[in-house]
């Protein structure tokens, strides 16, 4: 059997992932969807109660709509936001019924490896010609898959990054996990009994974290604190009315006017190194200071990729963000400081072994933001190089909403270098309107950094 007899593997039936499946599909290659929960889109389920900052517009995928359609599918009025039920059961779950999708799909199954059929990371002899090999555990036990390309969009939810600001758990973390929680619970739904009437922490400065604290402040009785890691309040809650989301900017003002209103109290600049259990509740210390105790914390400080399953391939890894190093430069938050991301595809994702493909949330590593619409541009982008259709495969078809801000206005005015490479031609200012505030240090500066996650 000739490499092009085989399948795509897909790992992952999240909106990416199938979104990768139905692009193949056009491409009249042969897709194999590997899920490891119960249903696509299982992780989206854990936040079903979240309402997106995006419209639908940006939340369906071009390719996935017309296998929709064909079937009398109507598509959500595109200026409306879903809930992330919302997107399971209006859009995700129906393409994954479409026979089509659902014949090359399986479920309730994990990968466990993905390696080149009999050549380790070691051996190079015959490593291009030689098949991919993915090893999965199911219902009938493990098995492996040959594959002519894997496309990884597994996202990061099951790996979240921990309290602790040196990358690994602070001391005491994981003896209090009881009581603390990652992501965002449902704490007006299912957890709500967990924090009604208590004193909670909310860790992270991102849109995550947003969410959980304009919920907890409506439940009776329960103390909100939050703790973040800058010392930048402007950078962090975003660029309001100027932000080309306006859910996304209203989102920032919300908790601005709680902050006002001094229903959330704020410590700024932490540095988390420890947690105390205490017969008084959890004790967090930071820079040598204490927070005041509290009954439960919510840790909202973003996601990492788990790599281990590619550990046999060559692949090129940015050290730092963990992102494939030519898509490293585009969004790496230590380098970039405001609105979009330059458009990228198969070029930016390739690794020294031919054909395998991180996207979606994963590609991005531990870069904190990102956006849908820039995993469907991703994967039609793969599907095009993987049929051979390389003018396809490098063509931009993005143009990204801006978030009105940018950090370089409050910590790095001084800095007069280009913050990154120069942005694609039909792109507008990365750092909103003329009138924006940011607008005179945009025209120092070339600023390309991610959208913020959807």
């Amino acid at each position: 059997m000739s490499l092009t007899d085989l399948p795509v593997v897909v790992i992952g039936a999240g909106p990416v992932g199938l979104a990768a499946a139905a692009h193949l599909l056009a491409r009249d290659l042969n897709p194999l969807v590997i899920e490891a929960g119960n249903q696509a889109g299982a992780s989206i389920s854990q936040w079903g109660h979240v309402s997106m900052f995006s419209p639908w517009e940006y939340n369906v995928d071009k390719e996935a709509a017309k296998l929709l359609a064909a079937t009398g599918w109507e598509a959500p009025r595109p200026d409306t936001y879903p809930t992330g039920r919302e997107l399971l059961d209006r859009y995700l779950l129906p393409l994954a019924a479409l026979p089509v999708i659902r014949e090359r799909t399986r479920l309730n199954t994990r990968v466990l490896a993905v390696t080149k059929a009999g050549a380790d990371v070691l051996k190079t002899k015959g490593r291009i010609t030689s098949p991919f090999l993915v090893r999965i555990s199911g219902s009938n036990g493990e098995q492996d898959i040959l594959a002519r390309a894997v496309i990884d969009a597994s996202g990061t939810y099951e790996t979240p990054n921990w309290m602790g600001a040196s990358g690994i758990p602070a001391l005491g973390e994981l003896e209090a996990s009881a009581h603390i929680a990652y992501g965002i619970p449902d704490v007006t739904g299912g957890a709500r009994e967990r924090y009604v009437g208590r004193r909670v922490l909310v860790v992270g400065g991102g849109h995550s974290a947003f969410n959980a604290l304009q919920d907890l402040v409506g439940l009776p009785g329960t103390k909100v604190f939050w703790g973040i890691r800058g010392h930048s309040l402007e950078k962090i809650l975003g660029g309001g009315a100027n932000d080309k989301l306006a859910e996304r900017g209203n989102l920032g003002l919300r908790i601005r006017a709680l902050l006002e209103q001094e229903k959330i109290t704020l410590f700024q600049g932490i540095s988390i190194n420890r947690v105390d259990t205490t017969g008084q509740g959890l004790v967090v210390h930071s820079n040598g200071e204490t927070l005041p105790e509290v009954d439960e914390i919510i840790v909202a400080t973003g996601f990492r990729p788990n790599l281990q399953l590619l550990g046999e391939l060559r692949l090129a890894i940015d050290p730092a963000t963990q992102a494939p190093t030519q898509l490293a430069p585009l969004i790496d938050p230590n380098e970039h400081s405001c609105g979009t991301v330059r458009p990228h595809g198969i070029d930016e994702l390739s690794h020294p072994d031919e054909g395998i493909f991180i996207v979606g949330m994963k590609s991005y590593g531990r870069a904190p933001t990102f956006l849908m619409l820039t995993g469907y541009e991703q994967v039609r982008s793969v599907a095009a190089g993987l049929a051979g259709d390389w003018e396809a495969a490098r063509r931009v078809e993005l143009e990204l909403p801006e978030t009105g801000v940018c950090s370089l206005q409050f910590e790095e005015q001084e800095q007069s270098s280009s913050c990154c490479a120069p942005a694609a031609p039909a792109q507008a200012s990365c750092c909103g309107t003329q009138e924006s505030p940011a607008a005179v240090v945009a025209q120092k500066s070339t600023c390309c950094t991610p959208t913020s996650r959807s």
